[in-house]
């Protein structure tokens, strides 16, 4: 009797102490700070895609963020739910996806993006910024499997019924990536990336690589859901904007300013959207595509394994550790 009343103790113990443990990991986790994984390229060449980082979550609780800082936030374009307790599990448990962006602007700051000479600049205050952390590297198109393959892939989609033929003739565009480029070393030499030349993206007239150019402007879009115009305000998707920011109001934008979906696209944002302040990148890796639930039509995963670094390095146990960018780790983020 003694030992059931023991072993019955036990366990209880054992399920309070896993309680505990939890409860205070989820504190610490969501007020303390967060280890991410730079989920697109809007940050490069200051973070590139795949790299791990750590951010601090007590500066925006008891702290001011500053100019210049790079932030963890939550999707600005996440649609929260209207019932109060699955809103809270979105925001503290599972919801938005997190972004990484650099803060140009303050509340009560007044924000404007121009073009001067054929080059977009940011003043600010009618200060003109010295943005030196902007990439200043061309952007290289490569897919993200063989062009052959995928259109292979439309093709039986098409006979199947799942796809239209104006999105077979435009499926291998879904699989593209833009990548920063230095031109000064080869593809399979890259100092971010290594690119396959099989899978660099041509011009179909002139066979040359598809590239952006940086510090190239982006013209206005008539296409642009999140345009905006609210007084004086405005903001179209381009590099020219007016901003004047209310009270915790944000104005954000990416280091690499032509691959980066920004407040340029959908306005300032709310200060609460902001978790983190990034400190530390811990462990740079190019990552490699990896093992994916599909949905039906093949082009979006439902859930994406690549993301996680134990499923690439399970998938790929050598090429895993060529990978690792050593020179970029344990990097303090500026």
């Amino acid at each position: 009797m003694a030992k059931k009343e023991k072993k019955k103790k036990s366990l209880g113990t054992h399920l309070k102490e896993i309680v505990v443990i939890l409860s205070i990991v989820f504190i610490v986790r969501t007020w303390g700070f967060g280890l991410y994984q730079v989920p697109t390229g809007s940050m490069e060449t200051t973070m590139l895609v795949g790299e791990r980082f750590f951010a601090d979550k007590f500066t925006p609780i008891f702290m001011k963020i500053k100019h210049g800082d790079v932030i963890s936030l939550n999707d600005p374009l996440f649609n929260y739910s209207d019932n109060s307790l699955q809103r809270l599990w979105q925001k503290y448990v599972w919801g938005p996806s997190n972004w990484t962006k650099r803060v140009i602007g303050l509340p009560g700051d007044i924000i404007e993006g121009k073009v001067e000479d054929g080059k977009p600049v940011v003043y600010r205050n009618g200060q003109k910024l010295d943005e030196t952390y902007v990439n200043k590297y061309p952007l290289i198109a490569e897919y993200k499997k063989d062009p052959a393959a995928l259109k292979k892939e439309a093709r039986k989609l098409l006979l199947q019924g799942r796809i239209s033929v104006e999105t077979m003739n435009a499926y291998p565009s879904y699989f593209i990536n833009w990548r920063s480029y230095d031109p000064a070393f080869s593809y399979r030499d890259q100092p971010f990336y290594r690119i396959d030349p099989n899978l660099v993206v041509k011009n179909p007239l002139t066979g040359d690589p598809e590239f952006k150019k940086p510090f190239e402007p982006i013209d206005k879009q008539v296409n642009c859901p999140r345009a905006g115009r609210y007084g004086k305000s405005h903001w179209s998707c381009s590099d020219e904007f007016y901003v004047e920011l209310g009270p915790n109001q944000y104005w954000l934008m990416g280091d690499n300013r032509r691959g980066s979906q920004d407040s340029r696209f959908f306005g300032p944002i709310n200060g609460d959207l902001i978790h983190g302040k990034i400190v530390l990148l811990i462990m740079s890796i190019d990552q490699k595509n990896g093992w994916k639930i599909l949905n039906w039509s093949f082009i979006n995963p439902i859930f994406d394994f690549s993301t996680w670094w134990i499923a690439d390095l399970l998938a790929h146990p050598i090429d895993f550790w060529k990978r690792v960018r050593w020179s970029r780790s344990l990097r303090i983020i500026r």
